[in-house]
């Protein structure tokens, strides 16, 4: 066991300890309103007991305080998300997922002499969707063009190609899983006008 976790358990028995004595609470009165016996809880508050959640959730909901308060969670991280760019094959490429995994996202630049369809393949599926810009999109026998706030998802393993459709630089931001894993859209497109 990591020596932070050991360091995070060795301080919930003094804890449950200050939290009870700063209610005025006796172990006789904390282990009536629990069911915990009395010299239960005294190990728990000397650390000669190992807390576990079936212990500490009866002791969290009769001090009416969380859970996190009774074990001292950490406090969670910096949110936000360090983006290195890179460039490849002469587009700026920023990853937005750090952790591995079966889905990665990231934000490309694709500047505008990049204006000639080189189709390639590769196993997995991928999900773009066009933030500024209007791309140029190449999949198999297709040739579209997005607009931004529009979307496409494709097989990859089909010859596909995307790029700047006219004399301006596009930023899309893509989404790449594994084979088979493919992005679920729970949000429903507005109708185009006309239509």
């Amino acid at each position: 066991m990591s020596t932070t976790l050991e360091e995070t358990l060795a301080q919930v028995g003094p804890r449950l300890r200050r939290i009870r004595t700063q209610r005025e609470v006796s172990l006789s009165a904390l282990s009536e309103a629990t069911g915990i016996s009395k010299s239960t809880l005294s190990r728990l508050e000397s650390g000669q007991r190992r807390p576990s959640l079936e212990l500490l959730l009866p002791i969290a909901q009769a001090h009416q305080v969380p859970l996190d308060e009774l074990v001292g969670a950490p406090d969670v991280g910096d949110p936000r998300v360090r983006c290195k760019p890179v460039v490849r094959n002469g587009r700026t490429v920023i990853p937005l997922t750090t952790q591995p995994g079966p889905l990665q996202a990231w934000k490309s630049i694709i500047p505008a002499e990049q204006n000639e369809p080189r189709p390639i393949t590769h196993e997995g599926y991928e999900w773009m969707y066009v933030l500024s810009g209007r791309v140029r999109l190449v999949v198999a026998d297709h040739d579209l063009i997005l607009g931004p706030g529009e979307a496409a998802e494709f097989d990859t393993r089909l010859p596909h190609w995307f790029g700047p459709a006219g004399s301006a630089p596009v930023e899309v931001l893509n989404l790449f899983g594994r084979q088979g894993e493919r992005v679920h859209v729970r949000a429903k497109p507005r109708p185009r006008a006309g239509k």
